[in-house]
């Protein structure tokens, strides 16, 4: 290359860590949390369907117009949702519907959204035509018996509960915002006896008990979103919810607790063939949970359940910071239902009044860190891990029930009140001595519990990463182990791929190895940037 006269080129190599650049930021003034970056595949692929447009304007519209396009909006969404066709799966064409800037009041789009069935080709698409911040639907979305219904770009506030999907089939949400309002939800949002649910990037909140349920949900994922203000847990997936990865979420403000895996279900209410543990094959990855009253974490009557790599910050105040439980079974009226689901073999009574534990099996807790800064602890003990119980016999669950089997806790920095705080291990708890994968020497052994202050950025302003060099790296953690063998149940469950990895941090940055505990990569795998630098 050619200089002109007096200039010097002088190339540097910058070492521009993901993982440490926003705290760059963070010296500027800028500590909002980072938008997370979900590993590769992570969100659902739309593709390119084949739909016809219409067009929905709450100020300028009329119901008898063809809502073909902008000039000739349709006034309500129940006026374009009445086109789409109803029953079949569609052919030919999906639908888009353009929601026009505005706010569109609970009378003008429908009570119950039902038995519509898009196709991957010919989806049903409810979006906000100008984007995200541009349309609220005030009032309540329930939806029954829908297939290929995509919600984008969407606001849906109410001083109740938001939105309800019953029987759905490839439900996608992305890039909006469900508000309950002053936790005046019961739930913010409830999916129940559905498969292959998405939310994406969105906000849920404000309900006075969870701000996301799952009932009897199979396959999918929630990726990247903000789950906050609920005085139950933040949000759960129970009742034979299966194979779903809950990666990259910020989870904060609430008060049981910030996830769980499980927890108690009407066996009723339950779908065959998942009919034994509260939840299978779920992976948390990469989540910040912080601010929550009760634990950050835990499993209520799981199966191959993997927890790795998540920052806890401020968690357990009332009570403690992880918890492996039992979960509950009962029987809530529907009688013939709950018989019906135990003569397929599932787990559970047959009459009302009943209540059964569910044992735990495979549950996998990694590489995680929590962090309860100075005059934050947990109130009683670091773990909740309950000890054996007897099933009532001919319920077809295992005896003795135990929360503790195949429970691995590995690779975890914990800093959590004083240097004595109980692990939680009393004698009629679970992880005894005898307990090959969990016991107090394992545990205290195989983590660093209370013996490392980890230098975080700013957590207190939302920035949860490493400091640079500091000592979260001299922690050892350990690789992710695949599952064990695929149970063999009865009525048959589907196997689950049994590999466990969490190969990018949350910012999207590779992980070496088993990386650091929490959810930012070590700050020595640095993406290098080459600039050059004229200088006169």
């Amino acid at each position: 290359m050619k200089l002109k006269p007096g200039v010097l080129v002088v190339w540097v190599v910058l070492a521009v860590f993901a993982a440490w650049w926003p705290g760059v930021l963070s010296g500027l003034g800028v500590t909002k949390e980072a938008t997370a970056t979900p590993s590769a595949g992570a969100v659902y692929d739309i593709g390119t369907p084949t739909v016809t447009d219409l067009w929905v304007d709450p100020v300028g519209g009329d119901d008898g117009r063809a809502g073909t396009s902008r000039t000739l909006a349709l006034r309500t969404v129940s006026a374009a949702w009445a086109k789409v066709p109803q029953g079949a799966p569609l052919t030919g064409t999906g639908y888009r519907i353009n929601l026009l800037p505005g706010s569109y009041a609970e009378a003008t789009f429908p009570t119950y959204w039902e038995e519509r069935h898009g196709t991957f080709h010919f989806p049903i698409i409810l979006r906000a035509a100008d984007g995200a911040g541009t349309v609220t639907l005030q009032g309540y979305v329930n939806l029954f018996d829908v297939a290929y219904l995509y919600l984008i770009d969407l606001e849906v506030a109410n001083q109740g509960d938001v939105l309800h999907c019953e029987r759905c089939d490839h439900f996608l949400i992305r890039n909006s915002r469900f508000d309950g309002g002053d936790r005046a939800a019961h739930e913010t949002i409830k999916i129940n006896q559905s498969q292959h649910v998405y939310i994406e990037g969105s906000e849920i909140r404000g309900s006075y008990e969870n701000a996301i349920d799952f009932v009897a949900v199979q396959y999918g994922h929630i990726v990247g979103n903000r789950i906050h203000a609920a005085d139950d847990w933040c949000i759960y997936l129970k009742g034979g919810s299966a194979y779903f990865r809950i990666e990259s979420n910020e989870i904060y403000n609430c008060g049981t607790g910030g996830f769980t895996a499980g927890q108690g279900t009407g066996f009723e209410y339950m779908s065959s063939p998942w009919l034994h543990y509260e939840a299978y094959a779920l992976r948390f990855i990469n989540n910040v949970i912080h601010d929550t009253e009760g634990a950050g974490f835990g499993v209520n009557g799981g199966y191959d359940i993997l927890f790795a790599h998540n920052t806890l910050y401020r968690v357990g105040a009332r009570s403690h910071g992880m918890e492996f439980v039992f979960g509950g079974r009962g029987c809530d009226g529907e009688v013939a239902n709950c018989q019906a689901n135990h003569a397929l073999g599932g787990w559970g009574p047959v009459s009302v009044g009943a209540e059964e534990p569910i044992p735990n099996r495979n549950i996998y807790v990694y590489n995680n860190l929590l962090y309860n800064p100075p005059g934050y602890a947990s109130q009683w003990q670091h773990f909740a891990i309950h000890g054996p119980r007897t099933p009532t016999a001919g319920s077809h669950i295992p005896s003795p029930a135990r929360t503790d089997d195949n429970l691995q806790i590995r690779g975890n920095l914990i800093w959590n009140g004083p240097a004595d705080l109980d692990l939680g291990m009393g004698g009629d708890q679970g992880c005894q001595p005898a307990n090959p994968t969990c016991n107090a020497a394992q545990l205290v052994a195989d983590n660093a519990i209370n013996t490392v202050d980890p230098q975080l950025i700013d957590p207190t302003g939302g920035n949860f990463r490493p400091v640079l060099e500091g000592n979260v790296a001299g922690v050892t953690t350990y690789a992710l182990p695949d599952f064990p063998a695929w149970a063999s149940l009865t009525p048959s469950v589907p196997a689950d791929s049994l590999v466990n990895a969490a190969p990018v941090d949350r910012d999207g940055l590779p992980r070496s190895g088993p990386g650091l505990p929490g959810a930012y990569a070590d700050p020595s795998g640095l993406r290098r940037v080459f600039l050059p630098i004229l200088v006169r």
